[in-house]
């Protein structure tokens, strides 16, 4: 079956990691939508009442379901100044739900550290949450240039930094992401940077990839979110201009012998990039 067919039937949903918190995940929006089996490529997919399951094989893939869901958010380790800046985003900020969710910022930070990362890199802060995490999961002498265009954001993102006592560590950069990027190359700092995380506008994420394919070095991690979009670059219907944009991306990076690859069901779908 096309990949459409699959996907489509998903929406994206408000999972709650608290009573005053919310998230968004993918769930299946009619388990009445799927017959008993459908053929994907090698695999098959088995409806239940429950969840959809696909098999590769001998291997059952389940999708996120929301108690699956709820269930991994109640195994995230948190930090609390994390959570008090997710929970005061909700209450005071638009656009929450583009902030990535715990499991993601958890991710990343494990990233970070597995990778023993020291210069790091973000495109598009928002609320601070995931360069928080970031910084967070950076050594003393860490540091890491993050790039946000929203003067609000800026403000609160740096109240946190602070409360969390890691402001030292962040250079937050006020104005357009390239051209942050660009004067970061301008002053020399290519191949100087261990790990570059993306989330921002995503149009311009094939430009922001090819500037952080030259300030990240080789072995460096880059990270981008948003990659599968709440399912739709699987729907042919969806061609608007930001679903066009991230399936052209997905195609390309696939396509690109620069980096070895991971994509990432997490949150709205994470590829991990290694620079070769």
């Amino acid at each position: 079956m096309a990949a459409t067919s699959l996907f489509s039937n998903f929406v994206a949903s408000p999972r709650s990691l608290s009573q005053n918190s919310s998230l968004r995940c993918l769930v299946p929006a009619s388990s009445a939508a799927f017959p008993t089996t459908r053929k994907y490529g090698a695999a098959v997919v088995r409806a239940t009442q429950s969840d959809t399951v696909v098999e590769y094989g001998r291997k059952e893939l389940i999708s996120l379901t929301r108690p699956l869901h709820d269930y991994i958010l109640q195994n995230i380790r948190e930090p609390e100044v994390l959570r008090e800046l997710r929970e005061e985003t909700m209450a005071t900020m638009k656009g929450e739900e583009t902030s990535v969710s715990p499991d993601q910022a958890q991710l990343l930070s494990m990233l970070v550290q597995i990778h023993g990362a020291k210069n790091c890199i973000e495109v598009g802060v928002f609320n601070g949450y995931s360069s928080l995490a970031i910084a967070l999961a950076l050594p003393e002498d860490g540091h890491l240039v993050a790039c946000e265009r929203d003067a609000q954001c800026v403000e609160f993102a740096k109240r946190y930094y602070k409360r969390a006592g890691v402001d030292h560590k962040v250079d937050l950069r006020h104005g357009l992401a390239v051209d942050a990027l660009n004067s970061l190359l301008e002053r020399g700092d290519i191949d100087k940077y261990d790990f570059a995380f993306v989330d921002a506008d995503k149009v311009m994420y094939p430009t922001y990839y090819e500037i952080l394919l030259k300030l990240v070095r080789t072995g460096g991690l880059i990270v981008l979110d948003d990659v599968l979009w709440s399912g739709k670059v699987a729907d042919t219907s969806a061609n608007d201009a930001i679903t066009s944009s991230i399936r052209e991306l997905n195609k390309n990076i696939f396509q690109d012998k620069r980096v070895n690859i991971s994509m990432v069901p997490i949150g709205t779908g994470m590829t991990i990039c290694r620079k070769l």
